[in-house]
């Protein structure tokens, strides 16, 4: 599904116009970017959770040369599904924690 694609489902679940619902998902997916780049995290309750990984400097190999590089640490966005977004995907049922 594409973004103009998701946009029409929005505008047709929700019963507004395509502009509309354009307006809505550029909000919300440039208010998780910006979240994001400040370091936030942002979580959906029964959908799961935007963060930002930390990745460590590393010793790499250029594939052409064999040399070996050092690849400078950097941040990854991440996004963890929930467990009800996971059995939805799965159509089951996953099994309870033990307290």
């Amino acid at each position: 599904m594409k973004k103009a694609d998701f946009i029409k489902a929005v505008a047709e679940k929700s019963g507004t116009t395509q502009k509309a619902a354009d307006a809505i998902v550029t909000a919300a997916l440039a208010t998780i970017r910006d979240a994001l780049k400040k370091g936030d995290s942002i979580a959906f309750l029964q959908f799961g959770t935007f963060k930002i990984s930390q990745r460590a400097a590393r010793k790499g190999r250029n594939p052409q040369t064999g040399k070996e590089i050092q690849i400078p640490a950097s941040k990854l966005p991440v996004f963890k599904a929930s467990a009800a977004f996971k059995e939805l995907v799965n159509g089951k049922k996953a099994a309870k924690k033990k307290k």
